[in-house]
């Protein structure tokens, strides 16, 4: 079941998973409304289709991208107006492109850097894996493949779960230091809940940002997912 960003982001929001603050809109006048409520000139407007490449991508009607910055609710509204209703294509949708039925109005972020993290079904033991990386926002697979080092996995038992020490050790490896370390192991852990209630077979987020200033890790990018049940799945926080 594929959902869409503003619902994975309703979703890890409830396990306590930091990501910014955002509403849904459906038409213009609803995107105009969610920025004036988000109460900042640091805003992104994000169609919303089950596909990846929105950034890249483009509308039907000649507009360019399918994520925009701005800096006030009419620019949101603008944008919206020229999002919502039509058919957006990307590298994912086909020449037969997506419509785009509702856009994210979200508070935009300042990255300071991209690393990778995931929680999987390890097919040898049956038992849950972290697996992270500092090299976030490219294909995993090209950084196993040329630099296979720069991947960490930290096992989880499947009776005693997933332990403190254990997200704190990854956060440090992953180039946290101080207060930081705190916020990625209590960010670690509430994904792994998501992934365990949820009843997730994977959960990834790639990438997951680190917000400048102050250096908090939260999702507010690609986050996706699969599972024996409903859960995160595709592109949702892209």
């Amino acid at each position: 079941m594929n959902i869409h960003e503003y619902q994975a982001k309703e979703l890890l929001q409830k396990f306590g998973v930091a990501t910014p603050a955002g509403k849904a809109a459906r038409t213009p006048e609803e995107a105009e409304q969610a920025a004036r409520e988000l109460g900042t000139t640091d805003l992104v407007v994000k169609a919303q289709v089950h596909a990846g490449g929105r950034g890249k991508g483009t509308f039907a009607n000649g507009f360019k991208g399918g994520v925009h910055l701005c800096k006030s609710p009419e620019e949101a509204r603008e944008i919206a107006s020229k999002m919502l209703g039509q058919t957006l294509v990307t590298h994912q949708t086909g020449a037969a492109g997506r419509v785009v039925n509702a856009v994210l109005v979200a508070r935009s972020v300042e990255i300071e850097r991209e690393i990778y993290f995931a929680i999987l079904l390890d097919r040898a033991t049956g038992a849950p894996m972290l697996v992270a990386s500092t090299e976030g926002g490219v294909e995993i697979e090209a950084v196993a493949e040329k630099s296979p080092e720069k991947i960490l996995r930290e096992p989880v038992d499947r009776l005693a779960g997933i332990q403190p020490y254990q997200t704190r050790k990854l956060a440090r490896q992953l180039g946290f230091e101080s207060a930081q370390i705190k916020a990625a192991a209590q960010l670690f852990d509430g994904l792994y809940r998501t992934f365990l209630a949820l009843d997730c077979s994977m959960v990834e987020v790639n990438p997951l940002v680190v917000t400048s200033p102050g250096g908090t890790p939260a999702v507010a990018s690609e986050a996706s997912g699969t599972g024996q049940r409903p859960s995160l799945h595709g592109e949702v926080l892209a």
